[in-house]
């Protein structure tokens, strides 16, 4: 993995669940501000509006980081690549820098997509291939099985739940993990804790939370459509926590609350 991919992949501009004009406007905005990472996915049903979104930017091609996602419905061997195959017709482009499963399937037996996975990065349609909402068990067994190289785990991950478990997974096997629910869909700022530690550092609460997640190794997702918002979120390299502060941070994950379940989303495992 280049360190090109390695440093723009740190903070990618979310795109859920964002479409048409409002999507336009916010990666036109992102993308200005300096973002070159783009996320999206099947399952969020605006491919197409991201791919016409991009087809008005005027940013060379190897200089943005798209990813997308495999929806689980069509991880059968019928319909895996032909879905990849619609993803980058209606992204307009001609390979995409990061396919990953969307989620784990039904039966958890993951080796078929992975499999599928691999194929599609042999015939050009991906650089890089990576998983999602993968257990500590799946990323184990992910590195056992996968032809080559998962270079990401995306998984809810903010400072009010513990994934203490997950972060082991990831030194053990080398698969980085990728946040998303950054800031637990707002529930973070109900904590008066983000604004006392920003203020020391002249940041905001958001901010905090951020850096907390990207000094554990772990890039970022995050979604806006209000400029000041997007801006500061990619704003966060210029400060770090000290360890008192991560530390008191990271008492909160005891609060274990959680975003994304299997009371939303049926392919949710059962989470470590």
């Amino acid at each position: 993995m280049s360190l090109y991919f390695t440093k723009t992949f740190q903070r990618s501009f979310g795109t859920f669940p964002l479409r048409g004009e409002a999507l336009a406007s916010a990666l036109r905005i992102a993308i200005d501000i300096g973002y070159r990472s783009i996320d999206t996915a099947q399952l969020y049903e605006n491919e197409a509006d991201v791919g016409a979104a991009l087809a008005t930017i005027d940013v060379p091609r190897d200089e943005l980081l798209v990813t997308t996602k495999v929806h689980p419905e069509s991880f059968g061997e019928d319909k895996f690549l032909a879905s990849v195959e619609q993803s980058l017709r209606d992204l307009r482009l001609d390979y995409v820098d990061a396919l990953l499963v969307h989620w784990p399937p039904l039966d958890h037996n993951i080796a078929p997509s992975l499999k599928l996975l691999a194929k599609a990065k042999a015939e050009g349609l991906t650089r890089h291939i990576g998983v999602s909402n993968y257990t500590a068990k799946m990323m184990h067994d992910a590195v056992a099985i996968s032809e080559e190289p998962v270079v990401t785990n995306q998984v809810e991950f903010h400072p009010l739940i513990d994934q203490s478990i997950l972060l082991k997974a990831a030194a053990e096997t080398g698969i980085p993990l990728a946040s998303y629910s950054s800031v637990a869909r707002g529930e973070v700022f109900k904590y008066p804790i983000f604004g006392e530690i920003g203020a020391i550092y002249g940041k905001s609460a958001g901010q905090v939370v951020l850096r907390w997640i990207l000094q554990q190794g772990i890039s970022i997702n995050t979604m806006s459509t209000k400029e000041d918002n997007i801006r500061a979120n990619f704003e966060i390299m210029d400060f770090v926590l000290s360890s008192v502060d991560m530390a008191r941070i990271s008492k909160l994950t005891g609060t274990n609350y959680r975003v994304v379940g299997s009371d939303k989303v049926p392919w949710a495992p059962d989470w470590d």
